[in-house]
């Protein structure tokens, strides 16, 4: 225990080894000034400059403040200017380090700066940059000899094109693939099988990971898909491939259960998966609630849904509870028929709707009213409304 502690004291707070631990007579008053010092203040001047210096809330603060400290400000102040040169605000600085708090302890000149100039020679806007690395900062945690620019070399030979390489990192940003090379035998499975490039290159922005799958893993879930049906030139085939690849079969199973409570049977979740592959990457809760909405608040039959899938995919709180409630005044109304058509007013765009279904009676404005508070309300309050409304 005695040596675990000397050797946490003896960790400077800028991330080197004090030398005094091969000197034990320095042991006991370090040990003081350790308990004495951060008994009283801990982290002090980490949480000062985390709050102060790069906006973070004290909460955020004091996590971070747990990966990361330092005594002077020199080295993070570095940090913060090379990320301002490059045109990141203060708040997208803030961002990344929430997120990445270790990126105060990067070099810039070494770390830093060599990654955002890569992207940037490799056809990268500075808003893009800034985008992609906000959202990721991890990215900066990867070796830029090793795996970036051996990934995005990969990239290129696969695409045969500079722009679609670049296209993969600026929307799929954190890829982590330590072994480039283990991306081509699932290419070549895909393009064996006769899938377009455009689709590869769609399930590289969609999930990077799915293709990072051991090949011999891989290659059964394309031949699963296949047997299912669907067609390798169409979207659907990708879409497929990428549930099974990250939605695990007890997790399908228990999907697969759901649906059935609502008297579907085995093949009918599987026609409805084929004709849109999403309705099996959704929770069982989300699952359970949607179709209690539409077969139990719209009156819908249960079949209807399965013919039409798609149904699955639009947000409850945003979209259906809100065009639900402008539904049931028109149907009681009798201005809208209460049948499986109705299920149109849902998929239609949102100005199509307002046109089209609102806009046009003489109720219009009272419509226009309780849709907007509808709306408001579920952005503001979420799903907890969900019985009050409707």
């Amino acid at each position: 225990m005695f040596h675990s502690i000397c050797k946490t004291l003896l960790h400077s707070r800028n991330c080197y080894i004090v030398t005094a631990y091969h000197n034990p007579s320095m042991v006991v008053p370090l040990i003081l000034r350790y308990f004495s010092s951060d008994a009283d203040n801990p982290h002090s001047f980490t949480l000062s400059y985390l709050t102060k210096t790069c906006g973070l809330s004290p909460k955020s603060a004091l996590s971070a403040s747990k990966i990361v400290q330092f005594e002077s400000s020199e080295q993070p102040d570095s940090v913060l200017s090379c990320f301002q040169k490059f045109g990141f605000s203060k708040i997208q600085i803030s961002e990344m380090i929430r997120k990445f708090p270790k990126v105060l302890c990067c070099y810039p000149e070494k770390t830093i700066s060599p990654k955002l100039e890569f992207f940037l020679s490799r056809g990268a806007s500075t808003p893009e940059l800034v985008k992609m690395f906000t959202s990721n900062p991890w990215i900066l945690s990867r070796s830029l000899e090793n795996q970036l620019i051996r990934t995005y070399n990969i990239l290129i030979g696969l695409f045969q094109s500079e722009d679609k390489a670049i296209e993969v990192f600026k929307r799929n940003p954190r890829v982590r693939c330590n072994s480039p090379e283990a991306l081509i035998p699932n290419i070549n499975t895909l393009r064996e099988n006769g899938v377009p490039e455009s689709n590869i290159l769609w399930l590289f922005r969609k999930h990077w990971l799915c293709i990072e799958a051991i090949p011999i893993k891989f290659q059964k879930i394309v031949e699963e898909v296949k047997e299912m049906g669907f067609s390798p030139l169409k979207l659907q085939f990708v879409e497929a491939i990428m549930i099974l690849t990250v939605v695990s079969k007890s997790k399908r199973d228990g999907k697969v259960e759901v649906y059935k409570r609502w008297g579907w049977s085995d093949k009918d979740v599987t026609n409805a998966f084929k004709k849109y592959p999403r309705c099996m990457a959704y929770s069982e809760d989300n699952i359970r609630a949607t179709m209690d909405f539409y077969v139990n608040k719209m009156g819908l039959e249960s079949s209807v849904i399965m013919n039409s899938p798609v149904l699955l995919g639009l947000s409850l709180k945003k979209r259906l509870i809100p065009r639900g409630a402008v539904i049931q005044f028109l149907s009681s109304k009798g201005l809208v028929k209460s049948d499986s058509s109705i299920t149109t007013l849902f998929m239609c765009p949102e100005m199509r709707f307002l046109e089209k279904y609102v806009n046009c009676h003489e109720e219009a404005p009272h419509l226009i009213t309780l849709y907007n508070i509808l709306v408001y309300c579920r952005a503001l309050f979420g799903c907890s409304l969900k019985k009050r409304i409707i």
